[in-house]
């Protein structure tokens, strides 16, 4: 089966944007703190590494404010992939930060001026709050890497749910996943 890009939205942080690898980046860097991926088994870091709340949220600060200066990058083929869907239809991104602002500034500058034009970006500040979202712009298919986001997206109506899979959602859902950006050009772009 192939999916339109004009029927699948992506979530941003997780699958667009790569922001595990930032997050341990500055960990390191900035703190002395070193995390290997395979340690964040859950979407909420504080509940599985032995960081200090007021770190994890000053880091997740710096990302969500300022992804630009906090060198937040893509997700590997990411950005290839998305420039051709865009090349169908306009891309639609809903995230859960609750301000636009900062992520469209990083979107424009990665995914180029001609990409971004046509993008939908919606900040709805919750993980929660993503299916009237999806309906109200007409997508049937919905990426995202927080298991309970998709799990909650497949009790509804008309919507697919597919997980980008990380190592906080593996053996988390029952659900249609993909492992890469290799997989979801597959889906749309055969």
């Amino acid at each position: 089966m192939r999916i339109h890009p004009g029927q699948l939205g992506f979530d941003v942080d997780g699958v667009v944007a790569d922001t595990a690898e930032a997050f341990i980046r500055l960990a390191r860097d900035d703190y002395s703190i070193i995390v290997h991926p395979e340690e964040i088994t859950d979407f909420m870091v504080e509940d599985c590494l032995p960081i200090p709340v007021k770190t994890i949220n000053e880091i997740f600060a710096r990302l969500l404010n300022d992804p630009l200066e906090a060198d937040l990058r893509p997700t590997a083929g990411a950005m290839a992939v998305l420039k051709k869907l865009a090349q169908e239809a306009p891309l639609t991104l809903i995230t859960a930060r609750p301000n636009p602002a900062p992520i469209s500034a990083w979107l424009e500058r990665h995914l180029g001026r001609k990409a971004f034009q046509t993008t939908r970006l919606v900040a709805t500040g919750d993980h929660d709050g993503k299916a009237a979202h999806i309906r109200a712009l007409g997508l049937n298919f919905f990426i995202d890497d927080r298991h309970l986001t998709c799990n909650q997206l497949a009790s509804e109506k008309d919507i697919t749910p597919i997980v980008y899979s990380q190592p906080w959602n593996r053996g988390r859902h029952l659900l249609s996943s993909v492992e890469n950006w290799a997989d979801i050009r597959k889906l749309c772009l055969q």
